[in-house]
């Protein structure tokens, strides 16, 4: 897919400050610095706009971009970073819970783990809580760039494994390799959405 339009909404550190629950809205969700906000600009094919970060920890509230003025991404806090005061922490996991739970227009949600890493507790949990809301979801392998195809596959296979899914789809930040499958399920997911 070829998005013509991208902004910056807002962030939001409350459920009141959320924009009108009026368009559909794919969420980005993984530990810390699992290359969210990478992923976030190689599908909108725009440097910048999701801010990226070496310091893990840096998004602290959820992050609203509208697409082409027809649906919105939203970047949620990465979870599982030590350094972070623990009441920020507990404020965040109140947040994305919140907002996963209660947003009527999330047509999907991306999980995104680390293809070079077995999937972590923290990964786990997340993919439990999905399973018990029965929530659409996409499960994500970023940095797939850094593996050897083999490696990858072997990965690739254990997350499969780790996470009991069928479908885990390798991505590439840097190469765009996986972009193309990540849209088709984002766009079927836009197509669920009714007002």
């Amino acid at each position: 897919m070829k998005t013509t339009s991208t902004e910056f909404l807002k962030s939001a550190f409350q459920e009141a400050d959320w924009p009108p629950d009026n368009l559909p809205e794919v969420a980005f969700l993984g530990r810390s610095n699992v290359g969210k906000s990478s992923l976030i600009n190689s599908l909108l094919n725009v440097h910048g706009l999701a801010r990226t970060s070496s310091t893990p920890g840096r998004t602290q509230s959820l992050n609203f971009f509208l697409i082409d003025n027809r649906f919105r991404f939203v970047d949620l806090p990465g979870y599982g970073y030590a350094r972070v005061p623990r009441i920020i922490k507990s404020s965040w996991g109140e947040m994305a819970t919140t907002y996963l739970a209660k947003r009527a227009s999330l047509v999907l949600s991306i999980h995104i783990v680390d293809s070079r890493h077995e999937p972590t507790t923290l990964d786990l949990q997340l993919h439990d809580w999905f399973e018990l809301q029965a929530k659409p979801r996409l499960i994500v392998a970023t940095k797939a760039d850094k593996l050897s195809k083999n490696e990858l596959k072997k990965n690739l296979d254990r997350a499969r494994r780790t996470l009991n899914e069928d479908r885990v789809v390798a991505y590439s930040a840097k190469t765009g390799h996986g972009r193309d499958e990540v849209w088709r399920s984002i766009e079927a997911a836009l197509g669920t959405f009714r007002i």
